[in-house]
């Protein structure tokens, strides 16, 4: 790979900022909080001690500041890991190139990336309303495997390929699993896991409405497989993370049981009893 890339490649704005996240290299801190929604950014950051930074297009929102004297950014990603893509990317990017020669830079930057969402679970033990840590993740969208040279291989992927009956979908899966250096900030959350990142919400997600899904028992097949819980994003964060040299988590506020047929009675106060938990832990 040439070290010197194309406008095509590395696409910026007039000010110099990366495209989608329209930000520039000072705009963020090292820990960066990842949200799916953008109505959530605010929601975060109004517990900043002060707000520096406050930039958006499209889905993508971000607020800048600091907490307890330290630096961090909480962003919108917007909902899949195609979106998912272009933030890790584009992250990458603002630390790891210098964007006004669009050269790599000689010395690499290792973002600490902090996954915050809600999720549904498939294990019928697991209870709403309360955090659950991504360990294990599986993807079964097929974004890893456009990147030539990702590779990633242990027990429960192992497990799980050898024993996972929809030859159909297959060859899409891929698989990684969280940044252990960062596993002691939520070392007391009550549920650690293994995350199916879904590339749809309806019937990749066992919902049936005009049109049916592939298999009925979709989400207790996954449970059997050791799966507890499903969402959007996971698996492209923390592929990606792995393959660019950063660090990355996810902790899901756990809103539905699908298993039980459950879902919070007050969703909104669970995504706020998350966020104070997320920042008492990784800002002290």
């Amino acid at each position: 790979m040439l070290n010197k890339l194309a406008a095509s490649e590395l696409v910026l704005n007039g000010d110099g900022s990366v495209y989608h996240l329209n930000l520039l290299p000072e705009d963020i801190g090292d820990k960066i909080m990842l949200v799916g929604d953008p109505d959530r950014v605010p929601k975060v950051s109004k517990y900043f001690d002060t707000i520096e930074v406050k930039k958006n297009k499209r889905e993508f929102y971000t607020h800048t500041g600091t907490l307890r004297g330290e630096r961090i950014t909480v962003m919108s990603t917007g909902i899949g890991t195609e979106n998912i893509d272009i933030v890790m990317n584009e992250l990458d990017a603002l630390v790891n190139i210098d964007l006004k020669n669009k050269e790599f830079k000689t010395q690499h930057k290792s973002l600490e990336l902090f996954r915050m969402g809600t999720c549904g679970s498939v294990n019928p033990d697991v209870e709403v309303d309360n955090m659950l840590v991504t360990q294990n993740v599986v993807g079964l969208d097929g974004l890893l495997h456009f990147y030539s040279d990702y590779e990633f291989e242990n027990e429960f992927s192992k497990n799980f390929l050898a024993k996972f009956p929809y030859d159909k979908i297959k060859p899409m899966l891929y698989f990684s699993d969280w940044a252990e250096d960062l596993s002691h900030y939520y070392k007391d959350a009550k549920y650690h896991g293994n995350t199916a990142t879904f590339p749809g919400f309806y019937a990749p997600q066992g919902r049936q409405l005009r049109l049916k899904a592939l298999d009925d028992k979709f989400l207790e097949t996954l449970n059997d497989l050791g799966i507890s819980n499903f969402e959007m994003e996971t698996s492209a964060i923390y592929g990606l993370s792995k393959l660019l040299g950063h660090k990355a988590i996810t902790v899901n506020c756990v809103i539905a049981n699908r298993r039980r047929g459950e879902f919070s009675a007050d969703h909104q106060t669970s995504e706020k009893n998350m966020i104070e938990w997320v920042l008492e832990r990784i800002v002290k």
